[in-house]
């Protein structure tokens, strides 16, 4: 069963990383929890399995799109662990300021109308996870 479980975990790291727990999730079906947790036990000190490069790799793929705090939720719902998910927050590093006005350039492009336009540009960058300093501050810059 372990080599089952063995495989099927090696076809689904070839497609993309995964977190621990997405995999325990997805072996889950496929076999008892005491071997699904063996298996990848053996896969992570084999260095196939490793939830801090499935933070980075989480983080290149979503940086452009989407705010730290947004980033940082999705990543403790795939069970990423607080200390590792800081880590590769910092390690990503950019300018959050200038990716919020990025994504408000590409989604908008123009300034706010009126105040409901105002408030529906802020959700908007409220929503991709921008604080909300940085959602003040991006909006006063376009206003002026």
């Amino acid at each position: 069963m372990s080599d089952e479980l063995r495989g099927l975990a090696l076809k689904l790291l070839a497609r993309r990383e995964h977190s621990r727990a997405e995999l325990r999730q997805r072996l889950g079906t496929h076999g008892c929890a005491e071997d699904v947790d063996a298996t990848l036990d053996q896969m992570e000190q084999c260095g196939l399995l490793s939830d801090a490069r499935f933070a980075e790799a989480y983080i290149a793929s979503r940086r452009n799109r989407l705010g730290t705090f947004r980033l940082r939720r999705e990543l403790r719902d795939r069970g990423v662990a607080d200390a590792l998910i800081a880590q590769a927050l910092d390690q990503s590093g950019g300018d959050e300021l200038a990716r919020a006005r990025e994504v408000w350039r590409r989604k908008f492009g123009v300034p706010p109308a009126d105040v409901r336009d105002h408030a529906r540009q802020a959700r908007f960058l409220q929503s991709r996870g921008f604080a909300g300093d940085i959602l003040k501050q991006i909006l006063r810059e376009i206003e002026e």
